[in-house]
């Protein structure tokens, strides 16, 4: 119980850290949050787990659900036309996933083996339409992965999600701006991406402006 409540305590006061410079400096990124996800949604997600890969929820990602479900991209009427700027995409590595959207590529099609072997979760991904890559989650902490055979479990990059978090926010507070790889976090339109900006669109370039 004792752990269950330091992985919600921690997870919360960095999810908070973040969430309060998206609040200050990227507006829309902040409207893209979506409420709490119910909590029968994430007992269902658990019990899935537990029913077809034989493990339960990792205790940190419940507590980030419990307190945010997801994403929900905000219109932008510049951006309309291409729709290269995501406002829910405040994140290096993708828009978070719900606990739905996060069981989909993590469970196997009836019949099939378990591909991942690991007791993860993913729960960012760039490629939100059906994802095949991103972050996952569980005790041994957070890394990336990638559908079918880039699933390397016992490379974690941060320690956990809180931890990951925490180096989102220190970048945007402290820098350098690609303490978290080539991706530079830049505000346009209200929102905080991460990109290199030569391949932006002129539009979104114009109005682009690197966080250092």
């Amino acid at each position: 119980m004792t752990d269950r409540m330091s992985d919600h305590q921690n997870t919360a006061a960095a999810w908070d850290r973040l969430t309060a410079w998206l609040k200050a400096h990227a507006p829309l990124s902040y409207a893209s949050l979506l409420p709490p996800a119910p909590e029968r949604a994430i007992e269902a997600a658990d019990a899935r787990l537990r029913r077809h890969a034989d493990f339960g929820l990792p205790t940190e990602l419940a507590a980030l659900w419990r307190l945010c479900g997801g994403v929900e991209h905000q219109y932008i009427e510049a951006n309309e036309e291409e729709g290269e700027v995501g406002s829910g995409a405040f994140l290096p590595g993708g828009v978070l996933l719900g606990p739905a959207e996060a069981l989909g590529p993590r469970l196997p099609e009836p019949g099939r083996r378990d591909v991942w072997g690991a007791p993860v979760v993913p729960w960012l991904t760039r490629d939100e339409a059906g994802p095949e890559s991103g972050h996952y989650g569980g005790a041994a902490g957070v890394g990336s992965w990638s559908l079918p055979d880039d699933l390397a479990f016992d490379q974690p990059a941060y320690p956990s999600i809180a931890g990951y978090l925490d180096v989102v926010h220190r970048t945007l507070t402290e820098g350098p701006a690609d303490a978290m790889g080539p991706d530079l976090p830049g505000l346009v339109w209200g929102c905080l991406i991460w990109d290199d900006p030569k391949p932006l669109l002129d539009d979104a370039l114009e109005y682009w402006r690197p966080v250092h």
